[in-house]
């Protein structure tokens, strides 16, 4: 049952499996339908055959009792093919119309006088065709007698065979035409729908106010869509509570870390004997202190977004900044750069900090080298940086620029990462019209086997002309 439930919600979207539904309950209608319609039309006119029969043979009947030639009262329309027979109670013909003048009694029925039997059988002449035959016993002044007539079958059955290929002719295109209508209806029905799906689709987290179209009818879809619009009211409303708290809380841890590190830098100044010590407290307030700013840059982008101050500015040169910051901090590390002259558009701060962030989370990662490229290509400027780390696996990749992830391996203090670095270079990357990836190989980029961060930022009109 199950599986099958799974097959058919494989089929198609709503409206095919509508649209397949009502073709299939209408086929099923159609043919029951048309199987008692077939039969009730055989019943009907073989009833009326059996009538004509019936009415003859009284007929007959009435001019033996009169003593007449039953054959000159009774004489049947040639197009209904009834032929009749009189015989005596021994079964010999006594008269027969011309077709049964020579063929022995057409039925082995002797009804007593007053009775009828029919009966359903070819004859002789009838050529494989069938024929309704009633026997009816007469009482005459010369003796019992038993009129035979014969009904052809074939205006019956060519009838049915008619009416049977209509049908099977007609079915088909009503089942179709229910389909097609039921297809276009359930879409027109739909359409609300769809319009509400596209609408959530584009609503992310930094446009909650927006809202889905309510349509005019006061139907489910309505409800649906007011229903939705109220989750969007709350979901709005616990976002900007969050961001408050985040800002709030931003803003007001400041001025307590700011004073605890004045106070650490007098007590190293001052103290020799704690150095160490005072030393590892100064780390870890400056830690927090980045942590602070990192949420409040965050809370601000997802309040106003991100404010940028455009100018030409030398990407190269902020690879190289990047590159000698890295040999002076950890010397253990190779670094090997590959970076071409790359002049972009872009606010110089913050395309800094977002290239620093993924340099810093190469350098937690590297096992012993870094590389560093820059380069201009198809109309964009390029910046990738590679480590021989242990690399991001395929089903992460999207997650490690989700706010506060880090990976299995990053999860310690002594690595450093907060989980906000690489959110935060995506938002500045993102307000420039660019866009970060993470990889494990670039064709022609060697190295060492680990994560490959890539950065693409448009270029200017003129500067993209000359990369294509």
């Amino acid at each position: 049952m199950a599986e099958r439930a799974r097959w058919w919600s494989r089929l198609g979207g709503v409206r095919l499996r509508s649209a397949l539904a009502a073709a299939c309950v209408v086929a099923v209608a159609v043919v029951v339908a048309g199987l008692i319609f077939v039969a009730t039309a055989r019943s009907t006119l073989t009833d009326n055959v059996d009538a004509a029969a019936a009415l003859r043979a009284d007929e007959a009947a009435v001019a033996l009792q009169a003593g007449e030639d039953p054959l000159e009262e009774v004489r049947p329309d040639p197009n209904d093919q009834a032929l009749i027979q009189i015989l005596d109670p021994s079964g010999a013909v006594i008269a027969a119309s011309p077709e049964l003048a020579a063929v022995p009694p057409i039925t082995a029925q002797r009804p007593a006088p007053g009775q009828r039997r029919f009966e359903e059988r070819t004859i002789p002449v009838s050529d494989d065709d069938p024929f309704r035959i009633l026997s009816q016993g007469v009482a005459t002044s010369g003796g019992d007698r038993i009129v035979v007539v014969a009904q052809s079958r074939r205006p019956i059955n060519e009838s049915i065979e008619l009416v049977t290929r209509s049908l099977l002719v007609g079915m088909p295109l009503l089942v179709l035409v229910v389909g097609l209508a039921t297809f276009v209806f359930v879409g027109r029905s739909l359409r609300p729908v769809e319009s509400i799906r596209r609408r959530v689709a584009t609503i992310t987290g930094r446009d909650l106010h927006a809202r889905v179209p309510v349509p005019a009818a006061r139907d489910e879809v309505a409800a649906l869509a007011e229903t939705m619009n109220g989750m969007l009211d709350r979901l709005e409303s616990a976002a900007d509570a969050q961001r408050r708290f985040v800002a709030d809380a931003s803003h007001e841890l400041r001025s307590p870390l700011a004073t605890i590190q004045v106070g650490l830098d007098l007590l190293l100044a001052a103290d020799s004997a704690h150095r160490t010590q005072l030393q590892r407290m100064r780390g870890e307030a400056e830690r927090l202190g980045r942590l602070v700013g990192d949420l409040l840059l965050l809370a601000r982008v997802d309040e106003h977004g991100l404010t940028l101050r455009r100018a030409d500015v030398d990407l190269d040169d902020i690879a190289y900044r990047e590159r000698d910051r890295l040999i002076a901090q950890h010397p253990h590390l190779a670094v090997h750069a590959r970076i071409d002259p790359v002049r972009i558009g872009a606010d110089a701060h913050q395309l800094e900090r977002a290239v620093r962030n993924i340099v810093d989370n190469a350098a937690r990662h590297a096992r012993s080298r870094i590389t560093i490229v820059v380069r201009a290509a198809r109309g964009s400027a390029y910046l990738l940086v590679g480590d021989d780390g242990p690399g991001v696996p395929p089903a992460q990749r999207q997650r490690i620029f989700d706010r506060f992830v880090r990976l299995d391996d990053a999860r310690t203090r002594g690595d450093g990462g907060s989980g906000l670095g690489l959110p935060i270079a995506r938002e500045i990357v993102t307000a420039h019209g660019g866009d970060i990836t993470v990889t494990g190989e670039v064709p022609g980029l060697d190295h060492g086997g680990g994560a490959v961060l890539q950065i693409r930022l448009p270029l200017p009109a003129a500067e993209a002309d000359h990369t294509r």
